[in-house]
């Protein structure tokens, strides 16, 4: 245990908290109060120190990615798993606000080839976001839908060819664990510091 808090470089506490949730499998027991822990433990305090400390993600979320990860289930089903461990629940909304809300979805989704259902826990978040957008009165960012779309897509692109590039199974799905939460917060400050530039180039002179 000293040695894989050694190489983590999490603390002992916390590697032992993380195995009590279920976050950790256990290592191979070589004696009463002795375990033997690998290179994959190692691997996965990492993942789940960078969920947590960077993603942002609570324990509970984690382990509900965990559980995907180590499934066997196809990779598709356990990649849906996963976005809606990491969707979080959906915003009430009224029944008005909502057909409006799926109309508008629905259509830019047909036009990307994208599925938009309602037990999708991806499109009750986006429903509850463009009703909050609606309400605040911010059209014009409600018209810009379609271009943010067309960057959406050139993003999975990126996504799934880094995906690609790591090799066997379960390393695919932790690369995208790792792509989806770790590359919201990458895009996040992407995005800042070119909306900081577009703004300067814009109103400098204001």
């Amino acid at each position: 245990m000293a040695e894989l808090s050694a190489e983590s470089g999490i603390p002992v506490a916390t590697i032992k908290y993380y195995l009590r949730e279920g976050l950790l499998p256990a290592g191979e027991r070589t004696s009463p109060n002795q375990a033997r822990y690998g290179e994959e433990h190692v691997r996965r305090l990492k993942l789940i120190r960078a969920l947590v400390e960077v993603g942002g993600l609570s324990v509970a979320t984690v382990r509900e990615v965990v559980a995907a990860v180590e499934s066997d289930q196809a990779a598709y089903k356990v990649l849906g798993v996963m976005q809606g461990a990491l969707t979080g629940s959906a915003v009430d909304v009224s029944d008005e606000d909502r057909e409006w809300a799926t109309g508008l979805l629905g259509a830019l989704a047909r036009e990307h080839g994208w599925k938009f259902e309602d037990d999708n826990p991806v499109a009750g978040m986006l429903v509850g976001t463009v009703c909050a957008i609606r309400a605040l009165g911010h059209q014009a960012l409600l018209d810009q839908l379609g271009r943010y779309a067309d960057v959406a897509d050139r993003i999975a692109l990126a996504d799934l060819d880094t995906i690609d590039a790591v090799g066997s199974m379960d390393r695919i799905v932790e690369a995208a664990v790792v792509g989806t939460v770790l590359g919201d917060r990458l895009f996040a400050g992407l995005r800042r510091l070119a909306q900081a530039a577009e703004t300067a180039r814009r109103y400098s002179e204001w």
